[in-house]
């Protein structure tokens, strides 16, 4: 068996594991132990975590500045930059159209049990929106120190003065040549690192896994199977129409890329976290075939302009959440509401579950009971698994879809 066949057998054998293992504690243990076990298990996700959080500032940095340099001229920087962002723009207008009118046709709120709500975890989430602002929206976006930044794993702001050290680099020309070199070179050696980083994936999915289960036991999905049934129908959606348009550009290297990125899926899947399969989604998307001056500029793009499964579970949320309070909204409202998510959205890339932030700012702006984000709470980290796995489906598309847009993918 392939090593990668074989760590992909691990990681679903490790999600089986945490299902067992944490349905055993929630059945057999005492409250107390419950809790410090859900809080010691979930440390071996965190390890694993970190030490993806660990490759990704300087995988970015690196591999856009070569990317751009590699480009050869701003001329061509915009173009393909042009090209990333109408894919970008389109796919989350998009998204949220999907998640907007699954919602409305199934109306899953209104099954929603205002009982079950998870009041102490909507605490943490209203404080952190009360500090969002279009302030906080710019200081998000533009770095005051690109340490600073690598520090917090600020993606965006990477991106930023990654793309500015980069159109420099071009500029100088020869002059610049040296340090572009030894950036490649650094971006390889990190490339090296994540095949040692991803054979903790299985510890970090079944601490993952054990940990909610143990906590929320099996039958939360008979409080919330409705609303999970519905997301899943809308992601289901979701992907139906990405891969069709993906066919109609790609053709035949569609199931090749499927099978490509099965295991960055199933990583994102299982530990609810897309940023966790950036750095082997890079390897793998050039191993499709995608240019890696390609892949180096437009995935960190992606990660921060399109996330396709996050996008369409803001709408989707919000409005189920209005449904559950029984709050009207006209279609004028909610395609406001569209407009509003579109550029929230933007900035937030990397921010822990920055999608219930969202959805909590967005209900407050629209006279929703921002405290309705308790309502959901309890089922998120399962909708988190799809939303996760389709925000990468999403970015490998874009990816190779520029690739071919521009003469750039080879059969790999």
């Amino acid at each position: 068996m392939k090593k990668g066949n074989r760590l992909t057998v691990y990681i679903l054998v490790a999600m089986v594991l945490g299902i067992l293992v944490g349905y055993i504690v929630n059945k057999n243990a005492s409250a107390d132990f419950i809790a410090k076990f859900s809080t010691n298990i979930k440390l071996l996700t965190t390890i694993f975590l970190r030490l993806v959080q660990m490759i990704i500032a300087p995988l970015v940095f690196c591999t856009l500045v070569v990317g751009i340099a590699k480009l050869g001229d701003l001329k061509t920087v915009g173009r393909v930059g042009g090209k990333a962002l109408l894919w970008f723009i389109s796919a989350s207008l998009v998204s949220l159209l999907i998640g907007m009118l699954v919602v409305t046709l199934s109306q899953p709120g209104t099954a929603i049990d205002l009982s079950n709500a998870d009041s102490s975890g909507a605490k943490d989430l209203i404080g952190k929106t009360q500090e969002f602002s279009l302030a906080k929206f710019v200081e998000h976006v533009f770095p005051k120190s690109i340490f600073e930044a690598m520090a917090s794993n600020e993606i965006l702001q990477i991106v930023i003065f990654s793309i500015f050290f980069g159109v420099a680099a071009t500029a100088m020309g020869d002059y610049a040549k040296p340090i572009v070199k030894a950036l490649d070179a650094a971006s390889h050696i990190i490339l090296k690192m994540v095949g040692y980083v991803m054979n903790f994936a299985p510890l970090g999915v079944f601490g993952a896994i054990a940990a909610v289960i143990a906590t929320k036991g099996l039958q939360v999905f008979n409080f919330y199977g409705q609303y999970l049934l519905f997301f899943i129908i809308g992601i289901a959606i979701l992907w139906a129409v990405l891969i069709t348009v993906g066919f109609l550009i790609l053709r035949n290297r569609i199931p090749v890329l499927l099978r490509r990125i099965a295991q960055p899926l199933l990583i994102a899947f299982s530990t609810t976290s897309s940023e966790a399969v950036f750095p082997k989604l890079t390897e793998e998307m050039e191993r499709f075939g995608c240019k890696d001056k390609i892949v180096s500029f437009v995935l960190p793009l992606g990660y921060s302009f399109n996330l396709d499964g996050s996008m369409m579970y803001m709408t989707f949320a919000s409005l189920a959440i209005a449904q559950a309070y029984k709050v009207p909204l006209d279609l004028g409202t909610q395609l406001t509401m569209l407009i509003v998510l579109m550029l929230t959205s933007k900035g937030i890339a990397g921010v822990p579950r920055a999608s219930l932030v969202v959805v909590t700012a967005t209900c407050a702006m629209f006279k929703i009971p921002p405290e309705g984000i308790a309502l959901i709470l309890p089922i998120d980290h399962f909708c988190d698994m799809f939303r996760s796995m389709t925000n990468v489906l999403g970015n490998a598309l874009a990816t190779s879809v520029v690739s071919k847009w521009e003469g750039e993918l080879s059969e790999g």
